[in-house]
């Protein structure tokens, strides 16, 4: 279009407050000591690649930039109220979607927020970036106490700088992958209250254990990819529930790992959407995300996540929870398709209305135009 800027002329502080800080002094120190950095950044449980977009060809810049359908409709979100959440659930676990990445858990009398982000758009820049397909369902202030925050990595669609300076009000503890400690602390998280872990370490924070475990994925929030900034998917354990939190990931052998040392679990919160055969190794497909599930172990409810709220990959808005339900049902996997906002406890029977089905896109998304150019650059991380 004439006259149109590259996104990052926008910016004119050199570097934004939701950039983040680097981390330095001790925090660096014990990165630096980390089996999984090597030669300069941390390193992925196996190979992989990640594109460099300044490197990408005609057709594969037209494949990324290209957006996926969007729902037809106003997307159903549960009226969430502070009064349904004080209700303890009966069985000692509950869960809410609050879509995306974002999952409230009660878990041990304790509540547990993964990955929050509470704003309009993901993005480091106002006005810019990919927007919310449906409302929040219920402000971040009125969501009442939280014991502890856990983040999977710094990518700007599960860490919310905004959301990270409310909740620092509400004295919750933070729990991160190494690095991330000095984002949160830039933006006003005392170090006393941010506990950073490298994977397959543990720490019990708020009378639970959290451990962070291996993904396969990287860590952004500038103009570069993160080098002294870990990812994570994440085990919550109390006296009678285990949690999987996946965070962002590719599949990778690791997780019957995980399931052997860590479950049986009782749930598995899983990243099944925007994915795309541009980055096939750092976001799983539908069918990965229910064979890692599988990996971890039987009999765990799988909440299917990373889907519904903000348009980040070419494919269809509602293809990723229809794919997730069709490889459930081949093996036998139980899934929770909550609409955001509406709490559920894995103990009984899980939500499976398909709410989705009468919004789903009426268009499909353009088909990508066959490649012409070279095989793109690739990094490995």
């Amino acid at each position: 279009m004439p006259g149109s800027r590259p996104w990052y002329s926008r910016i004119t502080d050199p570097r934004p407050d939701a950039f983040g800080a680097e981390p330095t002094g001790e925090r660096l120190a014990r990165i630096e000591r980390s089996p999984n950095f090597v030669d300069g950044s941390f390193r992925n449980p196996v190979p992989t690649r990640r594109l460099i977009p300044g490197s990408l060809g005609p057709g594969l810049r037209a494949g990324l930039t290209k957006k996926g359908s969007k729902p037809a409709g106003a997307v159903p979100v549960h009226p969430l109220t502070p009064g349904e959440l004080s209700v303890p659930p009966t069985s000692g676990l509950r869960l809410t979607w609050m879509g995306h990445a974002t999952v409230l858990a009660e878990i041990a009398g304790r509540r547990v927020l993964f990955d929050p982000v509470w704003g309009e758009r993901c993005s480091p820049i106002a006005g810019f970036g990919p927007r919310r397909l449906h409302p929040n369902p219920l402000p971040l202030a009125e969501l009442g106490p939280i014991d502890v925050v856990v983040v999977s990595h710094d990518h700007y669609d599960h860490l919310d700088m905004q959301a990270i300076r409310t909740l620092v009000r509400s004295g919750a503890d933070f729990a991160v992958p190494l690095g991330v400690g000095a984002h949160l602390e830039h933006w006003g998280v005392p170090a006393d209250r941010i506990t950073e872990l490298d994977w397959h370490e543990s720490a019990r924070v708020a009378g639970l254990t959290l451990t962070a475990t291996p993904a396969r994925h990287y860590c952004a929030r500038g103009l570069r990819t993160g080098t002294h900034q870990l990812w994570a998917s994440w085990v919550v354990s109390g006296a009678a529930h285990r949690l999987f939190h996946s965070g962002d990931t590719g599949y990778f052998p690791g997780f019957a790992e995980i399931g052997a040392t860590h479950g049986p679990f009782d749930a598995t919160m899983m990243q099944v959407g925007a994915y795309s055969d541009f980055w096939p190794e750092v976001h799983m497909t539908p069918e990965e995300g229910v064979r890692a599930h599988g990996d971890l172990g039987a009999g765990a409810v799988l909440l299917p996540i990373h889907w519904a709220t903000f348009d980040l990959a070419p494919h269809r808005w509602e293809e990723p929870i229809e794919r997730t339900l069709a490889a459930a049902a081949a093996v036998g996997v139980t899934v929770a398709t909550p609409r955001p906002g509406e709490p559920f406890e894995p103990a009984a029977t899980p939500p499976v209305q398909p709410w989705w089905r009468p919004i789903a896109a009426a268009v499909p998304a353009p088909a990508v135009p066959p490649r012409t150019d070279p095989q793109p650059e690739q990094v490995r991380v």
